[in-house]
């Protein structure tokens, strides 16, 4: 589904990523974890062409997604809190997302009963903009909207920070049923070993830009991932 071969990023003459070659593939949970400047985030926004490689390429579905569009018919994803638009409130941000999608009131109504357990009573019918809700809280508006267009390739940026246990617990078991209902090819950075492993089938580790291990997940993983970390 996503094949990245040959992919610099530079900044400051040192490469924030540098991966000679990855694939995922088609319905996989990637999950990708590595210290605060490891290069995750970078590597997402090249992933999204938010930015543009120094060199390499990235193909989704087999073409380019280098100023290119067909891609994001398909692909969906939340970083930060800047993919939101803060003056609106959530129910006027899920139309706006649902009408790029051609989704109908009625398909947005049936999305958002989906995700109730995730809102906990929070979200909806507050009659507040995104702006003035929590850290937490506009996560969920956020990944919500993406997964609203019923994506093939979802991509999530630390999802698990600013959340509170139980919704954390929540979002995680949501994540996995989604993906195993709908073969969704997942893309998911974390800090939370325990999550992420839950959530994904194989996990990749980057240091300084590098692919330093590539694991699919067992019983060991979690040891595995707490050795190369506690060292």
């Amino acid at each position: 589904m996503i094949q990245v071969s040959n992919l610099q990023k530079i900044y400051g003459g040192a490469a924030v990523v540098n991966i000679p070659k990855l694939t995922i593939a088609s319905g996989e949970s990637f999950g990708l974890v590595g210290n605060n400047g490891a290069g995750k985030t970078t590597f997402f926004r090249l992933i999204l062409d938010l930015i543009e490689a120094n060199s390499g390429e990235i193909l989704s579905d087999g073409q380019p997604v280098k100023r290119r569009d067909e891609w994001k018919q398909y692909t969906a994803s939340f970083l930060d809190e800047s993919f939101l638009i803060d003056f609106f409130t959530p129910e006027e941000y899920f139309s706006f997302v649902a009408k790029l999608y051609n989704k109908s009131q009625g398909d947005i109504d049936a999305f958002l009963e989906t995700m109730k357990d995730i809102f906990n009573d929070e979200i909806l019918g507050k009659k507040k903009l995104i702006r003035e809700y929590s850290k937490g809280n506009q996560k969920k508006i956020g990944i919500a909207a993406a997964l609203l267009c019923e994506p093939r390739i979802l991509i999530l940026d630390e999802p698990f920070t600013a959340l509170d246990p139980s919704s954390q617990i929540r979002l995680k078991r949501f994540l996995s049923d989604i993906q195993e209902k709908t073969g969704m090819t997942m893309l998911i950075s974390s800090h939370d070993l325990n999550h992420i492993i839950e959530v994904c089938q194989r996990i990749v580790i980057l240091e300084k830009g590098n692919v330093v291990k590539d694991l699919t997940t067992d019983e060991d993983t979690l040891k595995e991932l707490e050795a190369y970390f506690a060292v």
